[in-house]
């Protein structure tokens, strides 16, 4: 197992923070590529499990509610849409957006320009990746 953490900062966002989230690794991903692969991967498995965990009956109590006041969006934690995600187009789609630069990514500080990219990460090791806004509105 391998040890890193990634930081998730979106421009454009409300939020001025980022979020630094540790990561395990089973092995080393070789390229950019299989890294990508197996973050998005992961995501999709945990967001497809969260579906099925909600409870059948949930409600909130008072300081449920003015918890999550605070951060602005309060629910109750079901979801309206029961379909599960794609792995496979969640993954294509995230490998599209890295091609499309709507995304960068960052190791130690570099960036990684490439997808086959050799990747020699190591326990510790800061991943960012940062995603771009597209601004609204027309420029011609």
């Amino acid at each position: 197992m391998l040890k890193v953490f990634i930081t998730v900062k979106s421009l454009g966002k409300r939020k001025n923070h980022l979020d630094r989230l540790a990561w395990q690794l089973t092995e080393p991903p070789p390229t950019l590529r299989s890294l990508i692969i197996d973050i998005v991967s992961e995501n999709v498995r945990q967001f497809n499990e969260r579906k099925s965990d909600v409870p059948f009956v949930s409600f909130l109590t008072k300081a449920d509610i003015e918890l999550q006041g605070v951060n602005g969006k309060v629910g109750n934690g079901s979801l309206d849409n029961d379909r599960k995600a794609d792995e496979e187009e969640a993954v294509s789609s995230a490998l599209l957006a890295f091609k499309d630069g709507l995304y960068r990514v960052f190791i130690n500080g570099s960036e990684a320009e490439h997808l086959e990219m050799p990747l020699m990460l190591q326990g510790g090791d800061e991943l960012a990746f940062i995603r771009f806004t597209m601004l609204a509105g027309s420029m011609w």
